[in-house]
């Protein structure tokens, strides 16, 4: 049985969500249907990108990925189909799919080719159920659009390193339904700037000098709980998908706060990391300046 996941930002509210599964359906009636989310911000590539990048992984080999964002057809915005570790992709060529590609070489790339075919207005519904449909039945891509080898890159994607490398400036790619604000900078690319340094990680005035494995690891257990006053607590993780992420311990919108509203960050805020080298102290220096 072929599993078609759909990722939009179309929201519960209208029909779309539910007239696209109805048009696959009316295809295959054996396919099975999964939503990953219809809650993307509106036309919000990064979120979109970062949610596909750290969900289509736990699906089968062979599951084909519907991302209906920002998918109109223009003469700046091309609909492409990608085979990627053996899993599809079809969405617009609007920088989507850079992040998963910029860590996995895509298997093959192709523009579609078959508009003229379909006369549509919503081609997330008309277009890309079609295609795939048509992969879910076992056809090639090549049937469907032209062989291209490179896609749009997403700006901002990867953060900057100075020439010094003493410093990263990241931002703000995605923020959770916890107002946990995660941003650009992975943790292996971290650690090769890194190299052991110390560090110091701020985000508007707000200053961090330790990353935790785990949200649970910024708190001191030793002490009994009614004293401990943890919920609300600023912290920094590398989260469950290795990426550099601003939290609040226990965060809630309408109790505590969150990273997000209580320290104001928002999508494409920068947040930088300032690495620290202790000076080496020539022999016979430090007993000179007593």
């Amino acid at each position: 049985m072929a599993i078609i996941t759909l990722t939009t930002d179309f929201g519960e509210k209208d029909h779309f969500a539910g007239a696209i599964k109805g048009a696959i359906y009316s295809e295959l009636t054996d396919v099975k249907i999964v939503d990953i989310s219809h809650s993307v911000a509106p036309f919000n590539v990064s979120e979109a990108a970062y949610i596909i990048q750290n969900a289509y992984s736990s699906f089968p080999k062979g599951t084909i990925h519907v991302i209906g964002i920002d998918s109109e057809l223009n003469p700046e915005n091309k609909h492409i189909a990608i085979q990627l570790d053996d899993h599809y992709f079809i969405c617009a060529n609007n920088g989507i799919m850079s992040m998963i590609c910029r860590d996995i070489a895509p298997q093959k790339i192709v523009e579609i080719n078959i508009h003229d075919r379909v006369a549509t207005s919503f081609p997330v519904l008309d277009v890309f159920v079609n295609v795939a449909c048509h992969i879910a039945r076992g056809g090639t891509l090549e049937v469907i659009g032209k062989v291209i080898d490179t896609i749009k890159p997403i700006k901002n994607l990867v953060p900057f390193v100075n020439d010094e490398r003493n410093q990263i400036i990241g931002s703000v790619i995605y923020i959770d339904n916890y107002g946990n604000v995660i941003t650009n900078i992975k943790r292996p690319f971290f650690e090769s700037v890194q190299k052991t340094r110390n560090y110091e990680i701020s985000a508007r005035s707000y200053k961090f000098k330790q990353i935790y494995d785990k949200y649970s690891d910024a708190i001191n257990f030793d002490i009994p709980e009614e004293k401990r006053y943890d919920a609300g607590k600023g912290l920094v993780v590398f989260n469950s998908s290795g990426y550099l992420e601003i939290a609040v311990y226990k965060s809630d919108n309408n109790t505590v706060g969150s990273a997000s509203s209580l320290m104001g960050l928002k999508m494409r805020d920068t947040v930088t990391v300032n690495f620290i080298t202790t000076p080496v102290i020539p022999k016979g220096k430090e007993l000179l300046e007593r």
